[in-house]
């Protein structure tokens, strides 16, 4: 027999193991993270993230489990991977079931990781953005950048996208992409933010992406490209003027560079009023207007385990 993933199944001493293909929509990742959330799922209390450091950049094991499923995600982080022509995050997930933890099904980590990303996002947003929200200013032209742009499109009303990218090349194929949706697009510079409605940043800067004073009251910010308590893709002036939500305040505190360090340098609130995402699908931590409202993801095990259990009891 041949035991290469690509043959979709691996044997193990007493069941298959299936290769699980991640192939739900994003508006169907989005209500998988959601219904997690609305059923109970406390962020504050998922296991942390290890980050280990190797020669090629760094490793991270992300495990999570609830009464039905389990899973470990192993993801790589290797800088120098797209000079090679390689995807900068690789990665495996192992689906568990969750009262015998037998091995149920591997899933392509990078790929789900692709998936739920956009997906979180898109549940902050679809509380956070007003309703008429239109205008997307996106930064960063990677596989996240496309996640995002297609997870937003799917829930809000979007009719015009503006890329702001390091790489002229890749911020054209990113707005080609958006005008091929049906969007009006272009390419932009940061201060693009001032005539945005939504602003996402899903880049690998550690250092700000713009200036927080110039972002409307009335928008809706996402940052996701870091998990690096020394980096941020966005400033402090924003922190002060915003209303600060993150997926959990205790993961926020180890990881969240972009408020960690806008704290350090004074910015308020404070973390005991940073609202977690359970509290916002909830209806539980308020959603001001008259000031922007920024979500600030590290990412975290239970989502991954959300989308994969969905991928799981679907192809059942």
């Amino acid at each position: 027999m041949d035991h290469h993933l690509t043959d979709r199944i691996i044997m193990t001493p007493d069941q298959p193991l299936s290769w699980l293909p991640v192939d739900l929509t994003p508006v169907e990742a989005a209500a998988a993270v959601a219904k997690v959330l609305r059923e109970g799922l406390d962020p504050e209390r998922c296991p942390a993230r290890s980050n280990v450091r190797v020669p090629a950049g760094e490793l991270l094991m992300m495990p999570a489990a609830t009464a039905d499923y389990a899973g470990v995600k192993i993801a790589g982080v290797a800088p120098a991977n797209p000079a090679r022509g390689l995807p900068r995050i690789t990665g495996s997930y192992l689906l568990l079931d969750g009262p015998t933890l037998r091995p149920l099904a591997l899933l392509d980590g990078a790929a789900l990781t692709a998936l739920r990303t956009p997906a979180v996002t898109a549940v902050a947003l679809d509380v956070l953005a007003e309703p008429g929200a239109a205008h997307l200013v996106l930064f960063g032209a990677g596989p996240q950048a496309y996640g995002h742009l297609d997870a937003l499109a799917a829930i809000r009303p979007l009719e015009r996208v503006t890329v702001v990218a390091r790489r002229p090349g890749p911020a054209r194929e990113l707005v080609a992409y958006a005008e091929a949706r049906g969007l009006t697009a272009d390419a932009g510079a940061p201060d693009a933010v001032a005539a945005a409605d939504l602003v996402v940043c899903c880049t690998t800067s550690a250092e700000p992406l713009f200036d927080g004073a110039l972002v409307p009251d009335h928008a809706a910010v996402a940052a996701v490209g870091s998990h690096d308590p020394a980096g941020r893709e966005t400033d402090g002036a924003l922190v002060r003027r915003a209303t600060c939500y993150v997926e959990s305040r205790d993961v926020a505190l180890r990881e969240a560079g972009d408020l960690l360090l806008a704290r350090a340098e004074g910015a308020t609130p404070g973390p005991g009023q940073w609202h977690n995402l359970a509290e916002l699908v909830t209806g539980r931590a308020p959603v001001p207007q008259g000031r922007p409202r920024f979500f600030k993801s590290v990412g975290m095990a239970w989502q991954d385990l959300a989308v994969a259990a969905e991928l799981h009891r679907r192809s059942r």
